[in-house]
């Protein structure tokens, strides 16, 4: 799995575990995503190319110590997702980030917000827990539709209740409802695409 969450507490950097739901939602599906591999439309070569950016922007996001983000990367498209409220911060993980080699396209999504900022919208913005809930369950959508083969797509949110989708599908009409089914989630207020549509 390239998803990674960082969540700083007390000037620290730590890797957090998904919550209980997400653990769960591994386990039921570790095997439907061993036989789905069979149908993934990449190479392995391409997922190691995939696995090997994402550890790349990890290193970055852990020498930057001041972030809560999110990585999802497609065939080397790679979208991130997150929140700093230290502009200093947030300028040295841009940085960094896209002096990341072999990115064929970057979709940033990472907000600038001052703690300030933080507290005036708190009632719009989302808590992490929640907003890993609210991927868990969009995941899970996508798991049981029918005609969708969720193995080609990733998908993460943000603090804005947001959800993101990146990935390939077969046919605009698999795309339609993989984007549908995110759209039918509670809280869900927007769904940004980054599918490709090729046979």
């Amino acid at each position: 799995m390239n998803r990674r969450h960082f969540l700083v507490a007390g000037g620290g950097l730590a890797l957090t575990a998904a919550p209980a739901g997400a653990q769960l939602l591994d386990v039921l599906t570790a095997p439907k995503t061993l036989i789905d591999r069979a149908i993934e439309a990449r190479s392995m070569g391409d997922i190691a190319k995939d696995n090997e950016i994402v550890l790349k922007v990890n290193k970055v996001m852990a020498e930057v110590k001041s972030i809560k983000a999110s990585t999802e990367i497609y065939e080397q498209r790679l979208l991130l997702t997150g929140m700093f409220d230290d502009k200093a911060a947030y300028d040295k993980f841009e940085k960094g980030v896209k002096a990341v080699p072999e990115v064929k396209k970057l979709y940033w999504h990472v907000a600038m917000l001052t703690k300030e900022e933080q507290e005036k919208r708190k009632a719009e913005l989302a808590a992490w827990n929640d907003v890993l809930a609210m991927e868990t369950k969009a995941k899970g959508r996508l798991i049981g539709t029918a005609g969708v083969a969720d193995v080609n797509f990733r998908v993460t949110g943000d603090a804005f209740r947001t959800l993101y989708i990146i990935g390939r599908a077969r046919s605009q009409g698999e795309a339609d409802k993989a984007i549908a089914r995110l759209k039918e989630g509670e809280g869900v207020k927007k769904v940004v695409s980054y599918i490709d549509v090729r046979a």
